[in-house]
């Protein structure tokens, strides 16, 4: 049997489940590692210039294609404590992510060593797995373990934390042996599929919501097959936005109190039947429950047993892979459409694209400083179906979410349930190693963007080219919007004149001499006509220089979003709605007279 370094198998493991890359910041506790990586080659590293940098680059990059596992490396203590916020955001919207630490020697764990902390103790609740390996000979079996896990069931992250004498210790392990272990995913079962049918049967004004486990399980053509051969729109989530293309004529629009639109909403609160699919019936998307429950029959199907009835009680609950559960049922769908015993959905399809046509929100303003509904309606003209959007928290997200366009799987890439500032410029990186030659698009408010704006320099170091929009009005903006409730607008203002940038006025950092400084590219725009052109030359830019370029378009101070603080039947849309084609020019559905 072959001998190697325990560190130098685990290398060979990582290669053999599938990784081509990986993302993290060296160190001496994970200096074997580091080692064994480019001794065996075939893993190609980037460079973070922060360990939770590190952490969403590998987000991204497992969110940007099926099958993909994003590993971030780091060395012990606060390298590893820095990635905690990224698994913390995998694990809430199940995407398997490996975090492989450094560790002290084992005969000082306990003697408070340099950097020594209980790592595994910390990430346990924000992992499917996570554990110090005391044993060199341990590194095959539980590498070969966490991938297990983190591809099974509910998908989500895994931790192995590695003490330095671990990974300096030779054993016996031969690569051309190992074998990753069978994928155990839950499957439903013809009698529940055919029951869900019945009570679908039963309903006048049905609805499917797409949540992000279909996206998971790459079932997104089965999905489109279902609904069209049962003729049943579809409520895409933020998670799911994307599985089926926006300008479907079942698309029924988003639902909520931020990311939704008004036609969504609407649809939503006359519906009468709701199958849920790979979803788990986030707060921001139901609001209040009496309201979204009342007078809706439910079925739940979910690949996480412990879902149904987590967040209300569903009148069926299928535990059942996404995909392995629309296989079933576009099977049983084909036979009844076969023997005519599916119903004409038409009047109510046609009734739900009626108020896609006029149940609208303005984007064109032509105002100075910028309206941020032009910034995304300009962006519909620039950037096409092909273009995967990158975002994570604030403002910016949720106008984005109301007034963008998705047309494919995995083109809406969005930290959903933690939402951490900061997120977007790495988990953008990530996307864009995972798909070199895409149309990555991220967006950013100034303080999701300044908080971890220095991994701009792993793109101009690595040469990872992507366009990021960033709307700048030097405000906290879904804190001061949140803060009216209670009368204050308190700690929320980044407004400051810089000294050396007078001609930025109040708007404080001067973003483009930063990006410049990093090695990027950027733009600012300060004029509605001139958004499009930017966009079209950030492009150029990002292809000529292959690094990312920055479009800050300043806006106006205060804008207040649509959204609403208790249920989806009472959003306050703030902004004036669209009354005529010209209010929303980008629109999927041309303006209708309502």
């Amino acid at each position: 049997m072959p001998r190697m370094s325990a560190a130098r198998a685990a290398v060979e493991i990582l290669k053999r489940e599938g990784v081509s890359n990986a993302f993290g910041v060296p160190g001496a506790a994970i200096n074997p590692f580091y080692a064994a990586l480019k001794e065996s080659g075939g893993v190609h590293h980037t460079l973070a210039r922060h360990v939770e940098g590190a952490s969403h680059m590998a987000e991204g990059y497992t969110r940007a294609r099926p099958g993909n596992i994003g590993v971030c490396v780091g060395t012990s203590g606060p390298a590893g404590t820095d990635m905690i916020t990224g698994l913390y955001s995998a694990m809430a919207d199940s995407i398997p992510i490996l975090c492989i630490t450094g560790q002290a020697p084992t005969a000082v764990l306990h003697k408070e060593d340099f950097q020594a902390v209980d790592i595994a103790s910390i990430a346990a609740p924000v992992t499917k797995a996570a554990t110090t390996v005391l044993e060199a000979a341990q590194v095959p079996g539980v590498f070969q373990w966490a991938f297990h896990l983190m591809r099974s069931g509910r998908p989500g992250p895994a931790l192995i934390d590695l003490p330095l004498d671990v990974q300096l210790t030779e054993i016996e392990f031969d690569p051309e042996l190992y074998e990753p272990l069978p994928v155990h995913r839950p499957v439903a079962s013809r009698k529940q599929i055919e029951r869900a049918l019945e009570m679908l049967d039963a309903s006048e004004r049905p609805l499917i919501v797409a949540g992000g486990g279909v996206i998971n399980a790459d079932a997104c053509q089965l999905l489109l097959e279902f609904m069209e051969l049962t003729g049943i729109p579809v409520v895409p989530t933020l998670m799911g936005w994307g599985a089926i293309p926006d300008d479907h004529a079942l698309n029924a629009g988003m639902v909520g109190l931020q990311t939704s639109h008004r036609y969504g909403n609407a649809t939503f609160l006359e519906s009468d039947f709701v199958l849920g699919i790979g979803n788990r019936w986030a707060n921001r998307h139901t609001g209040k429950l009496d309201v979204y429950t009342r007078g809706r029959t439910f079925v739940h199907v979910d690949i996480e047993p412990t879902q149904l009835g987590r967040i209300f009680a569903p009148d069926l609950g299928i535990v059942s892979d996404a995909g392995a559960a629309l296989a079933l049922f576009v099977e049983a769908a084909r036979e009844r459409k076969a023997d005519g015993r599916l119903k004409d959905r038409s009047e109510w399809a046609a009734s739900v694209q009626g108020r896609r046509a006029t149940l609208q929100r303005r984007t064109h303003f032509d105002d100075v400083p910028l309206k941020p509904q032009r910034v995304y309606e300009e962006m519909n003209r620039a950037f096409g179906p092909e273009t995967r959007y990158v975002t994570t928290i604030g403002l910016s997200q949720i106008a984005g979410a109301q007034m963008l366009h998705v047309y494919r799987p995995r083109h809406w890439i969005n930290c959903g349930q933690a939402g951490p500032l900061g997120w977007t410029v790495p988990a953008a990186l990530g996307v864009a190693t995972a798909v070199p030659d895409g149309s990555v698009v991220a967006l950013s408010g100034d303080y999701d963007f300044q908080f971890m704006l220095e991994e701009l320099a792993v793109g101009a170091q690595h040469r990872v080219p992507y366009v990021h929009v960033l709307v700048n009005n030097a405000y906290l903006g879904l804190i001061r919007q949140a803060q009216r409730n209670f009368d204050i607008d308190f700690q929320v203002d980044l407004e400051f004149e810089n000294i050396n940038a007078p001609e930025i006025g109040v708007y404080g950092v001067d973003h483009v001499k930063v990006v410049e400084g990093l090695g990027c590219k950027a733009i600012r725009v300060t004029e509605p006509d001139r958004l499009l052109p930017a966009f079209e030359e950030a492009k150029k830019l990002a292809a000529e220089f292959r690094v990312p370029v920055v479009v800050e378009a300043i806006l106006e101070r205060v804008t207040n979003i649509a959204m609403s603080g208790t249920d989806i039947a009472s959003v306050d849309e703030f902004e004036e709605i669209a009354t005529e084609p010209g209010h929303a020019p980008t629109a999927i559905r041309p303006l209708a007279a309502s």
